[in-house]
């Protein structure tokens, strides 16, 4: 299930327009929706998951995250304004925490037991911005800084705010304000110089810099074909140069080569029967895990893989499990590939993963495929070496009797094995048919003090996932006011000696002299800051009245003073009482959520009411009551039951009493129907500036009249003779008689 991450830049530079007449913010907000739409043509785009976080201070920035719907990510991404400043780099932290809420509730990095490539919860963040300097409180930055502290626990196990399974992709927006006349550029998009690039690229991603429409769509494509399931890991040659073969490259290059070390991702695929990435073999840790020690040493966010350029035979074991991944198109990859030897390999280690040596032992090997079209990792056995010709002997040669010998032999392999993979190493051996190899007493897992420390800590990340899901969708407090910092060093105005001079000249008395702005006049001072969800108070604030709306307020104004009663003004008109959005129109959950909870029922015994909307007179049908007579028509009806049997078991009691027949059902007397009584007609009436809403009933002693306006029930117990015409004139006259007395 793959997690869409998009980083908005909000920032006030993003309502610079472009040469189509659109702001930098609209261009982002509709590469988003390009961008899913492209996404949705992918069958697997069903399970992904999509965020929005903005450049504000969280939690006010995260606006969709864990728990919020897909509609809930588009109102809040079309409601996105620019307003603040480019703070990126708390923004990147803010987007980081975010991701790695439930890491460590679910175990899925396995501190201290190896890394699984098939543990992965593959993540792509998405940042659009414009590429200006990047801002904050403290002033200008050159670089991007991430705040170093955190308040998501556990973070301190892992040395950078990312994790191996999450990259960094940025839309960087240069499009001109005018149109230009030089022709674009055509090929690929090149990187951005900007400060966000560098981190692109130690996650594993790149930048993108969009000059025009075409380009943003270009790379729009780009990245929905790298939305992959995989990792990123550090690839870095060790020991010399392989020496050239007869089909590769002739030539020989001195020096550091780009093949030698390369930040690429390996591909992880899901099974396509579960749709769950499986694998058996863990990578190694870059320590020896310490029984005694009371922490676990921080990791890097990729491990740092060696190769060695030594050809070796690969070795592959009947009934042996292993992983396979496929290295993501890289230098190196091109390098293997040009090599043209699919029938040998090159290990690969991890530094002090073995409890001597500072290489460590292989745990796999590069190998080019058959078709020379990919290079794939092999994953095996730690020390596959010297592990797999033992299970060999032990399948082939002792049909898994293992002599004291072959036992004596693996146990010093043990030995040489981190602990942590004889979990893995068991599950291989069960699968092979041999699963009493390994005693259980073996210690294979962490010390105590270490598993008691990972669990508070996934107890404190849990709380604080509670946390910030609950803080999504909610408006942070609104401050005071904005306070003035006072900046200079000079005295106040009013310590001047030529004070009088200068407020003579204010006031138009005397000559004008030049003041100096001093903001220690203003200590204390706040300025206001806008409140956008208080509805404006057009009869109580005249500064929330717009100026093109003066005369219409005006005449408001002087309609509620002639028409109030009893000297009674109100504080808002009707008119603007009742006054929403459009986009609010239809929100009718909404304001059932608001509304108080209903009384209960008077009679419980009667049926229960639906809501009012549409026809009043609607009930539910599960509640009301049944016609006997219908029941014994339908009811005694029994299906599939041959002649003599009993409906209900022998013994259990007498029969049941047959109900007496209707005389309109007995034989020999032909059932009429009742005549279907004509349909209520309903008229709305205008009386005293108010709607009444009336049903008039044929064949019902009394009319019924809803006045809309008031929520009030009148019963008028008239009996009215004549037509449907007379009865409806008459009626009307009742009306607006009792709309003047009101």
């Amino acid at each position: 299930m793959p997690v869409l991450l998009f980083l908005i830049d909000t920032s006030a530079s993003m309502n610079q327009r472009s040469h189509l007449g659109t702001s930098y913010l609209d261009i982002a907000k509709g590469a988003v929706e390009t961008f899913l739409k492209l996404r949705s043509r992918d069958p697997a785009s069903r399970g992904d998951r999509y965020m929005l976080v903005s450049f504000e201070e969280a939690p006010a920035g995260i606006k969709a995250g864990w728990k919020d719907s897909h509609a809930t990510f588009m109102t809040e991404l079309r409601n996105l304004q620019a307003v603040g400043l480019t703070s990126i780099g708390q923004s990147l932290r803010t987007a980081f925490d975010l991701l790695n809420l439930n890491r460590l509730v679910s175990g899925i990095d396995n501190y201290g037991q190896g890394r699984n490539p098939f543990f992965l919860e593959p993540a792509i963040i998405v940042a659009i911005t414009d590429g200006s300097k990047l801002t904050s409180s403290c002033g200008v930055q050159d670089e991007l800084h991430l705040p170093l502290t955190t308040p998501l626990p556990g973070s301190e196990l892992t040395k950078e705010p990312f994790r191996w399974d999450q990259r960094l992709f940025s839309l960087i927006l240069r499009i001109p304000g005018h149109t230009s006349s030089d022709p674009e550029p055509m090929g690929g998009v090149p990187l951005d110089p900007s400060p966000i690039t560098p981190m692109c690229e130690v996650t594993g991603g790149r930048s993108y810099s969009v000059f025009s429409q075409r380009m943003l769509n270009q790379c729009l494509e780009s990245l929905v074909q790298k939305i992959q399931s995989g990792v990123v890991i550090h690839f870095e040659k060790t020991g010399p140069d392989p020496p050239p073969t007869e089909d590769g490259p002739i030539e020989m290059k001195h020096g550091p080569q780009s093949w030698h070390s390369c930040h690429k991702m390996i591909y992880v695929r899901p099974n396509p029967k579960t749709g769950v990435p499986v694998g058996h073999w863990p990578i190694p840790e870059s320590f020896w895990p310490d029984q005694n020690s009371p922490t676990l040493p921080p990791r890097a966010a990729h491990p740092q893989v060696k190769f060695s350029c030594v050809d070796s035979e690969p070795m592959v074991v009947d009934k042996v499990p292993f992983d396979k991944y496929e290295l993501e198109p890289s230098p190196l990859t091109q390098y293997i590939l040009e090599r043209k030897s699919p029938h040998t390999c090159w290990q690969v280690f991890v530094c002090n993963s073995a409890k001597y040596g500072e290489l460590g032992q292989p745990f796999g090997y590069l190998k080019a495929s058959t078709a020379l079209n990919c290079v794939n990792l092999f994953v095996m056995p730690y020390n596959y070496s010297v592990v797999l010709p033992l299970l060999d002997d032990l399948i082939t040669v002792h049909k898994f009797k293992p002599p004291a010998k072959w036992r004596q032999s693996f146990e010093n392999y043990l030995k040489t094995v981190p602990p942590y993979y004889i979990t893995a190493l068991r599950k291989a051996l069960r699968m092979m048919g041999a699963p009493n190899l390994l005693a259980d007493n073996i210690e294979y897992g962490l010390g105590y003090s270490v598993v008691s420390y990972l669990k508070k800590l996934s107890q404190q990340a849990k709380i604080e996932a509670d946390r910030v899901c609950a803080l999504v969708g909610k408006k942070a407090a609104l401050e005071g006011g904005i306070k003035l910092r006072c900046r200079s060093s000079a005295l106040s105005l009013a310590h001047r000696k030529d004070f009088t001079q200068l407020l003579h000249s204010i006031m138009g008395d005397g000559p004008a002299l030049p003041m100096e702005a001093n903001t220690k006049e203003f200590a204390g001072f706040q300025l206001a800051a806008l409140n956008k969800a208080l509805k404006p108070q057009g009869l109580r604030n005249p500064y929330d009245i717009p100026r093109s709306h003066l005369l219409d307020q005006l005449s408001r104004m002087r309609r509620n003073l002639l028409h109030a009663s009893i000297c009674i003004l109100k504080g808002q008109d009707q008119d603007q009482l009742h006054s929403v959005p459009i986009a609010q129109m239809g929100n009718y959950q909404d304001y059932l959520k608001h509304c108080p909870s209903p009384l209960r029922e008077a009679d419980p015994d009667q049926p229960k009411r639906l809501h009012t909307f549409g026809n009043p007179f609607k009930l539910d049908k599960k509640a009301m009551m049944v016609d006997e007579a219908d029941e014994f028509v339908t009811g005694t009806q029994s299906k599939g039951k041959r002649p003599g049997e009993s409906s209900s078991p022998a013994g259990v009691g007498a029969p049941k009493r047959r109900r007496c027949m209707s005389p309109l059902l007995r034989l020999g007397r032909a059932y009429t129907p009742p005549k279907t009584p004509p349909r209520s007609t309903c008229f709305f009436v205008i009386a005293h500036n108010t709607i009444h809403q009336i049903f008039l009933l044929p064949q019902c002693p009394f009319f019924l009249c809803l006045n809309a306006g008031y929520e009030k029930i009148f019963y008028l117990l008239k009996q009215i003779q004549g037509s449907l015409e007379t009865r409806l004139i008459f009626l009307q006259s009742i009306i607006k008689e009792a709309a003047s007395r009101c």
